[in-house]
């Protein structure tokens, strides 16, 4: 099993899980970061470190949110979406975006 980011990071992309992660799992995009799947080891330790609970075990992921498993799997493949190792402030109006509801309009790929 593996770990996935969802909605609730879009636009927000609070980076506090990447100084926890023990194995650089998170990759970034422009709003946006995912976890790839491939690297990461199901410790569990970044969920709670997300200000705006958009963390989930696979397995626990809400049934509204099934396809941010590929949207993770995905945009951790491309090349532009490089590994993140360090913590960043967030993005400049996350606040305003963090209880925003359907947002995946607008996630920058």
């Amino acid at each position: 099993m593996t770990h996935i980011v969802s909605e609730s990071c879009i636009k927000c992309k609070h980076t506090d899980c990447v100084d926890v992660c023990p194995v650089d799992c998170f990759r970034e995009g422009p709003n946006f970061l995912v976890i790839d799947p491939d690297e990461c080891i199901d410790c569990a330790v970044c969920i709670p470190e997300c200000p705006v609970n958009a963390i989930f075990a696979e397995e626990d992921v809400p049934k509204g949110e099934i396809q941010f498993i590929k949207i993770n799997a995905d945009l951790a493949k491309l090349p532009t979406w490089k590994s993140i190792t360090k913590r960043k402030p967030a993005l400049p109006d996350a606040e305003a975006w963090a209880d925003v509801k359907d947002k995946l309009k607008y996630l920058e790929r």
